[in-house]
């Protein structure tokens, strides 16, 4: 293999977006330890951790991570602080963690995972007055982005719950609101279970300070309404749906929808479909009309 084949063999990897064969990959790996040996480029050894780290291969991520981190490259660094954050390899290291997420100091993502760190006393002495500092920081620099995968929603959820505590109601509903929003759109570009919990935490704490207003409420505020026994009246693409939730004798929630039942608000917002398409991944179709409460 020449390291123009091993380019080109990259490139059309990349392009499959995930979707690749065996073969496929093993070309790749093929590929990049060409390309590391003779270029010694970090990015090599960093994008081909990135591919254990996503079929959550960790201890060869960390191989490579650490490589490429020796030339203090930066998304090496990141990676690393994600891996001993989450103990990915089966050791949770808030020391290492905090050391390469510190690393890359004034990154919005690295930023995020310090205030936490500040927050909760992971490694460092809790510090609410740092980790305000770092929310508010990155509350200022991400606020008006139109990428769905900036932490504008994460960065909401927190500012909103400091203002809370501060007594600013107002201030922290605009923030639920503005991040709802956001992951509304991030959850139509990417589906990951992970989103949907935030989303939860969105509706739950919106909806502890607020009523329910019906014209504003989108698919997701589901989260909140099908908790009672209610008839939801909607409209998908300009067509009316229903969707029930009724509370069984054990006090558990049946969720019914286009002849489908569904076990928990979450279940039926993961899962419910119309003409193949999941609800949440389409949810600028959706209109809530009516809800009418069963007693």
């Amino acid at each position: 293999m020449t390291i123009k084949e091993a380019y080109n063999i990259q490139s059309d990897f990349w392009r499959k977006n995930g979707d690749y064969t065996d073969d496929e990959l093993f070309l790749f790996t093929e590929a990049s330890h060409l390309l590391i040996e003779e270029t010694g480029e970090p990015e090599f050894m960093f994008d081909l951790g990135a591919v254990y780290y996503e079929r959550k291969e960790y201890d060869l991520a960390l191989k490579y991570y650490e490589m490429a981190a020796e030339y203090n490259y930066h998304p090496a660094n990141l990676g690393l602080g994600y891996i001993w954050y989450y103990g990915r390899t089966g050791t949770v290291d808030h020391k290492k963690a905090f050391e390469y997420f510190s690393k890359e100091s004034g990154d919005d993502n690295a930023d995020y995972k310090l205030a936490d760190m500040y927050k909760n006393g992971y490694y460092v002495e809790k510090d609410q007055v740092k980790y305000k500092a770092l929310i508010e920081s990155l509350y200022s620099r991400v606020r008006y982005t139109d990428n769905v995968q900036d932490k504008l929603p994460e960065v909401c959820l927190r500012l909103a719950e400091i203002r809370l505590g501060e007594g600013d109601t107002e201030e922290a509903v605009r923030l639920l609101k503005e991040g709802k929003s956001m992951l509304a759109s991030r959850i139509g570009f990417d589906p990951f279970f992970g989103n949907y919990n935030i989303m939860r935490s969105f509706v739950e704490q919106l909806y502890s300070l607020v009523e329910v207003n019906v014209n504003d409420c989108d698919i997701f505020d589901s989260y909140y309404l099908l908790q009672k026994p209610c008839l939801i009246v909607f409209e998908y693409d300009g067509l009316p749906y229903t969707v029930r939730s009724d509370h069984e004798d054990d006090g558990s929630i049946s969720i019914k929808f286009d002849e489908k039942w569904y076990r928990t608000p979450d279940d039926f917002l993961r899962k419910a479909e119309i003409d193949g398409t999941r609800l949440t991944l389409a949810a600028w179709k959706v209109k809530i009309k009516e809800v009418y409460y069963i007693v």
